[in-house]
């Protein structure tokens, strides 16, 4: 697989904290990558090393192939979680500025801007200084400001917080279509729905090591737990020999949840119970990213 960005052996100590340990991820050219974990398991950190913000004790970061160096940040748009714009500053005049320190023209920096704001419709804000806007409006501003000069590599800590759910799907829509495009989005995130609905990787972190990665479709396979939906008759009684976990009554239709055994094919499963009643839906159960990152977490823990 053809990777934007690899991390190797990262490994991070603040006096006797080790923040990083030995931490390694590849994120995939053109994909939405989730960087997951508890508060202070160190996304952050690795966040500010891939950023070049902070420097590692130990390991390696290959950009684009090569060795990660201070050019790079020309071809990064970091949306940290502490937002950072000048509050006393107008909205569009420093917007101009600090596109232009990642080498946009004014003009180009204008005539970008002005079509983002009129998409998020912040343009009636634009001479307004950033303290006059919502708490929401200056988290637009900044996004924009961030993917402003189209770099190949985003890294997005925390986008939605602080977002209304009108807002939030906008951003996504937005950082969907930018992969879309062939950006590589690097995404930090606390919310699970999220990461189901827009990653297609993802690693996470607990305790400064990696305890979970991999593609979001296969981890949910590997942690499913064998368990499916079964809408029948609501008069439906299947015997003792169909492991039934729950049952789910409705007017017109029930809907069990039936556990599988492992070496049972789908095909038999749904044999067996239609043979004892009208099936009118079969589908299988995989575990939700939420549930799989409480699971990794406290397996984790045990160990």
């Amino acid at each position: 697989m053809d990777n934007f960005i690899q991390a190797h052996n990262i490994r991070k100590a603040y006096g006797e904290h080790v923040v990083l340990d030995d931490v390694s991820i590849d994120v995939p050219r053109g994909k939405i990558f989730g960087l997951l974990g508890p508060n202070g398991a160190g996304k952050t950190t690795l966040i500010r090393i891939i950023n070049h913000i902070t420097m590692p004790d130990e390991g390696s970061v290959i950009f684009d192939g090569h060795p990660l160096c201070t050019d790079d940040m020309l071809h990064i748009g970091y949306l940290p979680e502490e937002r950072g714009l000048y509050k006393k500053m107008k909205v569009g005049e420093q917007a101009i500025y600090l596109a232009r320190l990642k080498g946009l023209t004014a003009r180009e920096a204008r005539t970008r801007l002005k079509a983002w704001f009129e998409k998020f419709q912040i343009m009636p804000w634009w001479n307004k200084k950033l303290e006059e806007l919502s708490k929401g409006m200056q988290q637009k501003v900044q996004f924009v400001i961030t993917v402003l000069h189209e770099p190949p590599l985003l890294i997005l800590d925390e986008p939605f917080s602080g977002f209304d759910p009108v807002n939030a799907e906008l951003l996504k829509r937005e950082i969907l279509a930018l992969r879309d495009k062939g950006h590589t989005i690097l995404f930090s995130t606390h919310n699970m729905a999220s990461v189901e609905e827009m990653c297609d990787h993802v690693a996470l972190i607990n305790h400064s090591r990696i305890v979970l990665q991999g593609a979001v479709d296969d981890i949910r396979e590997r942690y499913k737990d064998y368990t499916y939906s079964v809408e029948v008759a609501p008069d439906a009684q299947l015997d003792g020999q169909i492991d039934i976990v729950k049952t789910e009554e409705g007017p017109k239709r029930k809907v069990l949840i039936v556990h599988k055994p492992q070496d049972e094919t789908n095909a038999s499963l749904l044999s067996r119970i239609a043979a004892q009643t009208e099936v009118y839906a079969f589908s299988e159960i995989l575990p939700s990213m939420n549930d799989i990152f409480i699971r990794a977490v406290q397996n984790d823990e045990l160990h």
